[in-house]
């Protein structure tokens, strides 16, 4: 990717002048396999840099309640490696809220933006965590990375799967740190899981399925005027301009795809990381996907699918199914929401709240040969390694090609056929129409 292709904070500010005084008035205002254990190469400093002091400081970008109630008040500011020095939302009452919280919990005062590259352009600032809706993750994370931030950016990690490719490119250029917010790889049960299957406790694997829950709900609402304190066009961002509705904003956006893409990649950026963990495949993918089991709504304004078995296949010989309606196990027993993996000689289920299951309970009391990368807690080893500049458990190529299975399928529904995929081009081979699909126009300003 050269520097015509990739964003920056230069050309962002060499826009048409029509462009750019849009954007300053909005955002003025500042209110491994084996026996092994996996251990990711380093990533290098910045030339010519310092170390971060041992308390990080943290700008966070996306104040809702994800941003604010688990990043914010659940994880840095309990944490004495961090420290909170700015916060930025596009919605006025959501950045303030976030800033009385730090002050009432932290003592202190702190900047309040509506534009994330002031808080990207301040120097005492060691790193960022991205909490933003989808369409706004890859944009602030590359600008991130060209000022040498390290970087937390929640999942799914990309709106396509060329925002991914570019994403990893720019992290690999600078050399930051970047952890991807799939925090089930900092959870014990998830990884012994995935090593009791890499040892060939359940023997073979045949087959892994995902399954994800999440309705879409409530009624629409008319088109109104936004609130004042919602800074609308700039939420928009590089997706098409609409009129403000309430059910686009917020925890609603995940149901529209110009923002999002619906429980495949909320949901499934969670569960088809496990897969892909399991399965030996982190740097790589499926080469075949079948979405044509999918439906989607008859009317109404929700965009995503609503339903569907989504069928994948590795070249290893291993099947993947997405689903989004529960599963039966042989016994006639159902399992949820979580991954289950089936083997020649057995099967391990594993959900959230510690929950590890298997064919045979001695599978589960039996020690893995495989030792994978472990992580006491997700957010502690993105402090740990911005200090030791080491890769995250979650980098950003894992969680680019976790999220670029969701996207494949995503696809595949939507154009109603089977399609052939390339894990090393990461492209569809001979499908010029579902090739198109990995990348959106982007509004202007905003480009990649």
């Amino acid at each position: 990717m050269d520097n015509q292709e990739r964003i920056g904070r230069r050309s962002l500010l060499k826009c048409s002048a029509a462009g750019l005084a849009a954007a300053s008035a909005l955002s003025a205002a500042i209110s491994g396999c084996g026996g092994k254990s996996e251990k990711p190469a380093a990533a290098p400093r910045q030339k010519g840099g310092k170390p971060p002091s041992e308390r990080v400081v943290v700008g966070v970008i996306g104040t809702g309640s994800l941003g604010l109630g688990h990043h914010i008040k659940g994880c840095l500011l309990p944490n004495e490696s961090s420290e909170v020095a700015a916060v930025c939302d596009v919605d006025r009452n959501r950045r303030d809220d976030a800033a009385r919280t730090v002050m009432d919990k932290a003592g202190k005062r702190i900047a309040a933006y509506e534009d994330f590259r002031h808080l990207i352009d301040r120097k005492d600032i060691d790193a960022v965590l991205i909490a933003t809706p989808d369409h706004w993750h890859t944009i602030p994370a590359i600008m991130a990375a060209e000022a040498g931030k390290d970087i937390y950016c929640e999942k799914p990690l990309t709106l396509t799967v060329n925002e991914g490719k570019a994403l990893v490119a720019a992290v690999r250029r600078y050399g930051v740190v970047f952890q991807t917010g799939s925090q089930q790889r900092s959870d014990n049960a998830f990884r012994k899981a995935c090593e009791l299957v890499r040892s060939g406790a359940i023997g073979t694997l045949k087959r892994i399925d995902t399954v994800l829950h999440a309705v879409p709900k409530g009624q629409w609402q008319p088109v109104t005027t936004p609130p004042p304190s919602l800074n609308w066009n700039f939420w928009l961002g590089q997706a098409p301009y609409v009129d403000y509705s309430p059910n686009r904003v917020h925890y609603q956006f995940r149901w529209f795809y110009d923002y999002s893409g619906g429980v495949m990649t909320d949901w499934g950026a969670h569960h088809n990381d496990i897969a892909q963990w399991a399965n030996g495949t982190d740097g790589s993918g499926p080469v075949w996907v079948d979405g044509t089991r999918a439906t989607f709504a008859e009317s109404g304004m929700h965009t995503v699918p609503m339903t569907f078995d989504v069928h994948y296949k590795y070249d290893n010989g291993v099947e993947l199914w997405c689903h989004t309606n529960d599963q039966t196990y042989e016994d006639g027993t159902k399992f949820g929401n979580g991954v289950k993996f089936t083997g020649s000689n057995g099967w391990i289920f594993v959900a959230r709240g510690n929950r590890l299951e298997a064919s045979d309970p001695d599978i589960i009391d039996s020690e893995p040969k495989v030792k994978l990368y472990k992580s006491k807690n997700h957010h502690e080893n993105w402090l740990d390694c911005i200090k030791s500049r080491e890769r995250c458990i979650c980098d950003v190529e894992i969680g680019h090609r976790s999220v670029s299975i969701c996207h494949m399928g995503n696809i595949s529904m939507r154009l109603g056929r089977a399609i052939k995929w390339d894990p090393a081009s990461e492209q569809f081979v001979g499908d010029e129409a579902a090739n198109q699909m990995l990348s959106r126009p982007m509004r202007a300003p905003w480009h990649l």
